[in-house]
């Protein structure tokens, strides 16, 4: 089992899961989501937000555990 590892993917899934329940209850903490919002229009700008800073990390989180767990 390799510590480290183990501890990144925690932190991803935690980091993950932090910037969920942030953008529910207060939406305001992310300053780049409203120019992604213009950039890319209001539906796809904010499922690129939501994938980049909350699907991907929890995503990686579990992989990085996985291997870490198998060494």
């Amino acid at each position: 089992m390799n510590l480290v590892t183990v501890g990144l993917g925690i932190f991803f899934i935690i980091y993950g899961i932090t910037t969920y329940v942030l953008r529910l209850y207060k939406p305001s903490f992310f300053w780049k989501l409203e120019p992604m919002k213009q950039k890319w229009g209001e539906k796809r700008g904010y499922f690129i937000h939501v994938f980049s800073y909350s699907i991907l990390p929890v995503i990686l989180g579990i992989v990085y555990t996985i291997l870490g767990i198998r060494g």
